[in-house]
């Protein structure tokens, strides 16, 4: 018995030191090499610290919008609302945002709306939108700032994000980014 004893702790022992503080270790080493040590994206505007890569809300007429989140940007609390398809409340929600956004887009029929300006991400902190998405708000914002459309989408075009190595992931815009860059639009 004491020799079985003696493996399971020395195992434990083994285990403890690969899995904890090895594993954090590469972990940690891996994060240094990523953009500001692993601590995330960030940008100073206006005296105010952004995160790049995690969704913020933008609902202002003047801004490109965000997509929903479930969490309201709470990048403590990740998370999708866990709700299916077919969930009353969840329909409701979706619904109310339909109605919000054709309220402030009147020019836009229900059916033209892109569902990531609807529906929250599985995360519910995606910093990045659709083209479709972003494209579809330049009447409103163009009325509002007086700017040029062909000038919001020269802007969009410019902010775009291709996929990794233009085969992972989807054509996207960062919400934030884009933002910045229209309030740097005169």
């Amino acid at each position: 018995m004491k020799k079985e004893l003696l493996s399971a702790f020395k195992l434990t022992i083994l285990s403890i030191l690969l899995l904890v503080v090895g594993y954090s270790t590469i972990v940690w080493g891996i994060a240094q090499l990523a953009p500001n040590n692993g601590k995330g994206e960030t940008v100073v505007h206006n005296g105010k610290k952004y995160y790049l890569n995690i969704g913020q809300t933008f609902n202002e007429d003047k801004y490109f919008w965000s997509r929903p989140s479930a969490v309201d940007y709470n990048a403590a609390g990740s998370g999708g609302s866990n709700k299916a398809a077919s969930n009353k409340e969840y329909l409701q929600q979706v619904q109310a945002r339909i109605d919000t956004f054709l309220i402030h887009n009147p020019e836009v029929k229900k059916a033209e709306i892109p569902v990531d300006l609807v529906t929250a991400s599985g995360s519910g902190l995606d910093p990045h939108i659709s083209i479709a998405a972003a494209k579809i708000q330049i009447k409103r914002i163009a009325k509002t700032r007086g700017i040029p459309e062909e000038n919001l989408l020269q802007l969009i075009a410019s902010n775009t994000e291709k996929p990794l190595i233009n085969l992972f992931g989807p054509v996207k815009i960062n919400v934030l980014k884009l933002n910045l860059a229209l309030d740097q639009l005169k």
